[in-house]
């Protein structure tokens, strides 16, 4: 984690009063058989750098991590695809950062059926068809997303592509009761042993991927920069999501195929 990021943690958790606890808010995770596979998509499996990240390869400033509510509301759903617009947008706007609020993501939120209680949480899988087919009010404009793709939980291969060639991974994970810990020392998310280290469906959570080292994933969560091994990866993630969000705007050297990927959404 760079200085920017240390910062803006000690100054985030040395305000307890303001912050006291995080908020979890993602519900189990939800199977559908019409799901489109990212490896259905893809042309090819192209070669990926060891590591990446959006921002330290992509951005020319750093992208601010707003917490979004997700201190006090189980808001991790829209908060996770709030950070996910913010890049997006950014990538085809050339350097432009949307000004998302707390208030956008939580009407959002509400929206979508999410109880200011926080304690149901959002189906990601539905929330990412709200997105494809009603998009999000910004300001003046509403943001949808082209498709989504089913990314192989256990490909780490798979992962690494959707992070780098789509800018990033949309990922829900059900945390193991060790996280809070790791994260108060400002350590890496891993699988450690015993009941504690064991994935915990009752605590589902969303994050936004944005990048990746040998080591494994580095998510945005909370208000900071969160990274974990691959083994709590491919252990805890229940769901992972690529997303086309733009196919006027693709990358060129994009190694999913479009035609095809058209072609089943037609089929839908």
């Amino acid at each position: 984690m760079n200085e920017y990021y240390q910062t803006k943690w000690r100054r985030f958790i040395s305000n307890k009063k303001a912050h006291p606890f995080f908020k979890l808010g993602k519900a189990p995770a939800k199977r559908d058989k019409r799901n489109i596979l990212f490896s259905a998509v893809l042309k090819v499996l192209p070669e990926v750098p060891s590591q990446w990240d959006f921002d330290s390869d992509m951005a020319k400033q750093p992208i601010p991590t707003p917490m979004f509510a997700n201190d006090w509301l189980g808001d991790c759903v829209i908060a996770g695809r709030a950070h996910m617009t913010i890049h997006f947008e950014y990538f085809e706007q050339g350097g432009t950062i949307l000004p998302i609020t707390d208030k956008i993501v939580i009407n959002e939120y509400k929206r979508e059926g999410g109880r200011m209680s926080g304690q149901e949480g959002l189906i990601l899988l539905d929330s990412l068809n709200q997105w494809r087919k009603k998009g999000w009010k910004i300001g003046r404009h509403n943001y949808k997303i082209y498709a989504f793709t089913e990314v192989s939980r256990t490909r780490t291969d798979e992962v690494k592509v959707a992070v780098r060639y789509l800018n990033g991974a949309y990922v829900g994970l059900a945390l193991p009761d060790s996280w809070r810990d790791q994260m108060d020392r400002g350590q890496p998310w891993d699988i450690v042993p015993g009941p504690s280290g064991n994935p915990n469906p009752q605590s589902g959570h969303c994050v936004y991927v944005c990048g990746y080292t040998s080591k494994g994933p580095v998510c945005i969560t909370w208000g900071r920069k969160q990274s974990m091994t691959w083994k709590f990866f491919t252990t805890c993630s229940d769901e992972v999501y690529a997303i086309v969000d733009n196919r006027n705007r693709f990358t060129k050297n994009s190694p999913v195929d479009l035609i095809k990927l058209q072609s089943i959404l037609s089929s839908l």
